[in-house]
């Protein structure tokens, strides 16, 4: 399944960085803003970037068959759903601060989802995923289905109009699969990367820690990515990281969220090389999965405000920012300029 992924335009980066530097202000004052200018002109291929207008946060749902794992049981999942659908979620409100649109689709809840809105349900792979430590995550295929309806779902958000697209995630237990995935991938030990989610304690961070153990010792070692997704990732995992593929292959900047977009990305990236260079690192995550994640993917969070919320909710705020940094290059003046 090769990729044809553009590279993101050299000469507008170039560009950017010799009209930065003739700014009304010293040399590289204004930091990472300027980093993100630039890297903004090179995305577009034009001085300054366009507006970033209509930015749209898809939520990938999905529950884990390791969702005992977390401090909230598996039923919160759904519940969530129908919270994303009233627009009374955290992403959903932080959303709206930054005028960015909220979907919410149904990727693999554990439910039957018959009262909401067809569109939420139109992507189902499954309802759930097996218990990794015992059993792979999903059947045969079901990976490369998931992967497909990621790539269809960019689709339809970029001809839409999109501008700038944002990963979220709901899914009681989905660190512990990242965790598994991040560590099976970049070979890490479990104890690197196995986090405390939700806020369980350390006994329960020693149970996850164990799940962990046994899922890569029963999973094996395998650096084919779909075979890493079927046996400890996920469905809705599978579906961001075609969602994220299809991103760079149509040219459309991404800023990941926090630890779930990492996992897929890291696995987006064995799929699609050079698809990371359309993507940023909205905000650091406190889940330590996600740093080896962004390591692995040499991106540097733009937020670091110790969120652990998911959903997108960190990269909805780092929005502003990158609007912030067009602004510089759109509306600041020339030194050439001065009387």
């Amino acid at each position: 399944m090769p990729f044809a992924i553009p590279a993101p335009d050299a000469s507008a980066e170039t560009a950017a960085r010799a009209r930065l530097d003739g700014l009304v202000k010293p040399l590289g004052s204004l930091g990472r803003l300027e980093d993100l200018a630039a890297w903004l002109s090179a995305a577009h291929g034009v001085v300054p970037p366009r507006p970033l207008d209509d930015v749209r946060v898809v939520v990938f749902a999905g529950d884990h068959g390791v969702s005992g794992m977390s401090a909230y049981p598996r039923e919160v999942t759904a519940a969530m759903v129908r919270v994303f659908l009233a627009g009374k979620s955290g992403v959903s409100v932080l959303a709206g601060l930054t005028g960015a649109k909220v979907r919410v689709l149904d990727i693999a809840v554990d439910w039957d989802g018959a009262d909401v809105p067809a569109e939420v349900t139109a992507h189902k792979v499954r309802r759930g995923s097996g218990a990794i430590d015992v059993e792979d995550a999903l059947a045969e295929g079901e990976a490369r289905t998931a992967f497909e309806h990621g790539l269809a779902i960019a689709d339809e958000e970029i001809d839409g109009g999109a501008d700038l697209l944002i990963p979220g995630d709901m899914g009681i237990g989905n660190t512990t699969v990242c965790a598994a995935v991040v560590a099976s991938l970049l070979g890490l030990f479990p104890e690197d990367v196995v986090g405390t989610g939700t806020g369980i304690d350390e006994a329960g961070r020693a149970r996850k820690l164990a799940v962990v153990e046994a899922a890569l010792i029963r999973a094996g070692a395998t650096k084919d990515p779909f075979t890493l997704l079927t046996a400890l990732g996920s469905a809705c995992l599978a579906a961001t990281a075609g969602f994220l593929v299809q991103a760079a292959v149509r040219g459309v900047p991404v800023l990941l969220d926090g630890v779930f977009s990492g996992a897929a990305a890291v696995v987006a990236r064995e799929i699609a090389p050079g698809a990371e260079r359309w993507w940023l690192a909205g905000h650091r995550s406190t889940e330590p999965s996600q740093a080896y994640a962004l390591k692995a993917l040499d991106l540097e969070p733009i937020l670091d405000l110790g969120l652990r919320l998911g959903e997108g909710s960190g990269a909805v705020q780092a929005v502003p920012t990158l609007r912030a940094a067009r602004a510089i290059l759109a509306d600041m003046g020339l030194l050439a300029d001065l009387a």
